[in-house]
């Protein structure tokens, strides 16, 4: 008999055995690379009730976005400000913080730089407006997110409902100031004077591809190696884990959720600014490409860290240039593509939460 039918105790039960490597690989590729399949194919039978062969479809995505040298140009440049969006969110959410604001952020960010930059480019030298517009769109975020922030950190008031709130605003203010306070007058269509193409970011190689690819890789990296290498990020991470355990461990968690917020909020209008100072030059009225929320899923599908989140944002780059030519071509609706990242946001959400039942069963 054992000393545990002995002593009439239960015997003790071993901890679940860890999955070995081929488990762990086998189990990342069905919580990360299944929601991009199983949305693949739903948005293709989407496309097959709309009459659409959807082979065709991504056929031409890849065609545009991927293979041919024009289009790989615009997919790599339209990664620039996503890649600024997806460090922002990296931010927040591995401390903890719901910034949904982003897109109001981005936007009134990038109204203010394409008003300020063509005079700051005629005063000063190419790289000191390029930077000073920069920096404006960084305070100009964390500016915007402190109510947000302020409501958090002293009154516990939930940022979901806030940031949202002020996206809201966010956008319609800087709808009002391209028609009325910034708008050109020398134009007929409502929009801001056109930054001149060689005011711009410098392009890659001579090539099309702006220089904002590299400052928002830059971005990703810098910001992956704060959160994971330094002590601030590991503060940061302590109180997104457990605010209260933070509390006690002597954090200034008011503090630094405010510095979350202006980081988030700051990274994210920076990526309005690189879009507007690297390929746009102007703002029109009622121009919202919606970035933000399209790069939420792609942040959770890299489980929050910075190099996997580049591979994912080049991935929606090569479906959102590919996916506007695909759609004039074969007369699918222009914002189809955010329709496949609702969809892959949708079957994310049920696999985290399969994922997480399944956990739960193991420990029990």
């Amino acid at each position: 008999m054992t000393a545990d039918a002995v002593n009439g105790t239960a015997p003790a039960q071993k901890p679940p055995a860890k999955p070995g490597l081929a488990g762990a690989a086998l189990h990342w590729a069905l919580v990360t690379l299944g929601p991009i399949l199983a949305a693949l194919l739903l948005s293709g039978a989407v496309l097959l009730a709309l009459g659409t062969d959807p082979l065709a479809y991504y056929g031409l995505v890849l065609q545009r976005g991927l293979l041919s040298w024009l289009g790989l140009q615009e997919t790599l440049s339209r990664m620039g400000p996503l890649l600024f969006l997806a460090a922002g969110l990296i931010v927040a959410f591995r401390a903890g913080i719901w910034n949904l604001g982003t897109d109001g952020q981005f936007l009134l960010a990038a109204v203010i730089v394409a008003a300020a930059g063509p005079p700051l480019a005629d005063a000063l030298p190419g790289w000191i407006a390029l930077t000073l517009c920069l920096a404006l769109a960084a305070l100009v975020g964390a500016a915007w997110s402190l109510l947000p922030a302020l409501l958090r950190a002293y009154q516990g008031v939930n940022e979901i409902i806030t940031t949202l709130m002020m996206t809201f605003l966010g956008t319609s203010f800087a709808n009002v100031l391209v028609k009325l306070a910034f708008r050109d007058p020398a134009t007929t269509v409502p929009q801001t004077r056109t930054l001149a193409v060689g005011d711009r970011l410098p392009r890659l190689f001579g090539s099309t591809i702006s220089s904002g690819l590299l400052l928002g890789l830059l971005a990703v990296v810098l910001v992956h190696l704060m959160m994971t290498r330094t002590a601030f990020g590991l503060k940061l991470r302590v109180v997104g884990a457990n605010a209260r355990a933070a509390v006690h461990a002597g954090l200034p968690v008011p503090r630094l959720t405010i510095a979350v917020f202006a980081l988030s909020a700051g990274l994210a209008a920076m990526a309005g600014a690189v879009d507007i100072i690297g390929v746009q030059g102007n703002v029109r009225a009622d121009w919202n490409p919606a970035y933000g929320l399209a790069v939420i899923p792609l942040v959770f599908l890299a489980r929050f860290n910075g190099f996997a989140s580049i591979a994912f944002v080049f991935l929606f780059s090569v479906l959102s240039i590919g996916g506007e030519s695909a759609a004039r071509r074969l007369g699918v609706p222009h914002f189809f593509t955010l329709v496949v990242m609702s969809i892959l946001l949708i079957v994310l959400a049920l696999v985290e939460y399969a994922d997480h039942r399944r956990r739960e069963r193991m420990r029990a």
